[in-house]
C-alpha cells in the first residue's frame, strides 16, 4: 500500500483547482467524468427571500475544487471549462497537505453542520464582534476553543490578555 508521501512523490497528490465563481459543481462533475478524484465539500444554508425560504447547497470553499492528479499531466484539467488555474507559487502547483484533506473528508461524511469561516492566524489583528467587548481590537494569540486576544497600551509598554468565544472574533 502506498503512503501519502509515496503518492506525492509520484505526483498523485491533492491540489486546489481555482474555478470561476458559481461553477464549482460543474467543474467537479467534469473532472470526475474525466476520471479524476475530486472533493467538493458543501454545506447547507437557509436563504430567505420576500416570498419564500430555500435551503441551498453551497461550497465550503467558494471558487475552489480539490482534485487528486499527476501534476505532470495537468493540461486536461487546465482546459476544463470553468477552471482558472491550479493554486501554487507562480506557475508551480503546490500540493495540499493530505492530512488536511482527510480531515475535510471526515467532516463532510458526518451530519455535523459546517460552514465557511474566516482564516485567522496567530498574531493577526482582530476585532471582537459580540458580547460586552464588542468593537475592541487586539492581536490574536490563540484560538483553541476560545480565542485569546492581547490588548496593548503602547505608551505604557504593557498588555493584557482576554479570552473570548472564538466565534466573536473577526479579522480587522
Amino acid at each position: 500500500m502506498e503512503t501519502a508521501s509515496d503518492l506525492v512523490s509520484h505526483g498523485l497528490a491533492w491540489y486546489a483547482v481555482h474555478v470561476r465563481a458559481q461553477t464549482e459543481k460543474k467543474v467537479a462533475a467534469a473532472l470526475t467524468s474525466q476520471g479524476y478524484e475530486c472533493l467538493l465539500p458543501i454545506y447547507r444554508e437557509r436563504r430567505k427571500w420576500s416570498d419564500r425560504t430555500k435551503i441551498l447547497e453551497l461550497p465550503l470553499f467558494p471558487n475552489y475544487v480539490f482534485a487528486r492528479f499527476d501534476v505532470m499531466l495537468r493540461l486536461p484539467i487546465l482546459k476544463t471549462p470553468g477552471v482558472l488555474g491550479i493554486v501554487g507559487r507562480g506557475r508551480i502547483p503546490q500540493a495540499l497537505d493530505s492530512d488536511e484533506i482527510a480531515r475535510i473528508q471526515t467532516v463532510t461524511r458526518t451530519d455535523y453542520p459546517a460552514q465557511p469561516w474566516p482564516y485567522l492566524k496567530t498574531g493577526q489583528r482582530v476585532r471582537i464582534t459580540a458580547g460586552p467587548l464588542t468593537g475592541v481590537e487586539g492581536l490574536l494569540v490563540g484560538s483553541r476553543g476560545a480565542a485569546r486576544v492581547v490588548l496593548s497600551v503602547t505608551e505604557l509598554g504593557r498588555s493584557i490578555a482576554v479570552q473570548v468565544e472564538s466565534d466573536a472574533v473577526r479579522a480587522v
